[in-house]
C-alpha cells in the first residue's frame, strides 16, 4: 500500500484545488441522482405480509410505527445460521441514532429470515436496539429479491435475472440470502414500495467507509472482511458467504 508523495505546500494546494473541483462536481451529481430517486413512481403493496417481532405478529404497515416512511434493511441471516452476516453487521454498526430519522417521519427496521429467537440472541450480543423482525415463512424476502430459491420464485438479484448473473460470472449472487435496502411510503393503511437497492447500493449506510475515504490509506478492506465488532483481536475464521459489495 503506497503513501502520498511529499511535496511543497504550494504543490499540495494546487492538487487540492483540482480535487475540490471534482468533489463539487460529484456533489452536484449526487444531488441530481437523489432528486431523480425522490421522483420515482411507487407501487401499491396489495399482499398482506406479516412479521414476527417482540410484540408478536405484525403487518408491514405496523413497521412504520405511525410514520409516513419506512426504510427496511434486508439483513442476511439464513435460518440455519447461528450468527448474522458479518457485512450486514458492519452496516448496522454504522447506523446512528434513529431519533433523527423519526423526527423526519421515517422508521428504520431490520428484516431477516431467521427465527426471532436467533435474531434477539444475536441482537443482544452486539448491543443493537434497532427494531428487528423475522420474515420466516413469508414471501417477503423472495418478493423483494433478497432470498433466491428457484423452486419458489425466478432468480433475480440487483435487477439481473439468472441468465444475466451467469453471463457476468456472478451466479452466486442469485443463490440463497443476499442483502439489500427497500423504502416504503404510507398513506393511512395503504403501503407503497418506492425504492430498493442492492450490491453497493446500501453503501450509503457505511459511515466508517466515508471516514476512511478521507484518509491516505483509504478503506483498506472490503465490507465482508470486517468481523463482528466483538471479533477484533481474534482469528476471524467464521464468515458466511456474502454477495461481494465491491
Amino acid at each position: 500500500m503506497t503513501v502520498p508523495q511529499v511535496v511543497s505546500r504550494d504543490e499540495w494546494l494546487a492538487a487540492r484545488l483540482d480535487l475540490l473541483a471534482q468533489e463539487k462536481e460529484a456533489t452536484r451529481m449526487q444531488d441530481a441522482v437523489a432528486a431523480r430517486r425522490r421522483e420515482l413512481p411507487m407501487v401499491r403493496i396489495d399482499k398482506e405480509y406479516t412479521f414476527e417481532g417482540p410484540a408478536g405478529r405484525v403487518r408491514l404497515v405496523d413497521l412504520f410505527e405511525g410514520r409516513r416512511q419506512l426504510i427496511v434493511y434486508h439483513f442476511m441471516f439464513d435460518p440455519s445460521w447461528e450468527d448474522g452476516c458479518t457485512s450486514c453487521s458492519f452496516a448496522v454498526d454504522n447506523v446512528g441514532r434513529l431519533g433523527h430519522l423519526h423526527a423526519s417521519d421515517t422508521a428504520f427496521v431490520l428484516v431477516s429470515r431467521a427465527p426471532l429467537t436467533k435474531l434477539e440472541k444475536f441482537q443482544a450480543r452486539l448491543g443493537w436496539t434497532i427494531p428487528w423482525y423475522s420474515s420466516a415463512g413469508t414471501d417477503f424476502n423472495y418478493d423483494f429479491h433478497v432470498t433466491n430459491d428457484e423452486s419458489v420464485a425466478p432468480v433475480e438479484y440487483n435487477y439481473k435475472d439468472k441468465a444475466t448473473l451467469e453471463r457476468e460470472g456472478i451466479a452466486f449472487l442469485g443463490e440463497g440470502d443476499a442483502h439489500g435496502l427497500s423504502v416504503f411510503f404510507r398513506e393511512d393503511d395503504a403501503v407503497f414500495h418506492t425504492y430498493s437497492t442492492y450490491g453497493r447500493g446500501p453503501e450509503a449506510l457505511l459511515s466508517t467507509y466515508h471516514y476512511l475515504d478521507l484518509t491516505p490509506l483509504g478503506r483498506q478492506r472490503y465490507v465482508n472482511e470486517f468481523p463482528h465488532y466483538d471479533g477484533y483481536g481474534e482469528e476471524a475464521g467464521h464468515s458466511h458467504h456474502d454477495p461481494e459489495c465491491h
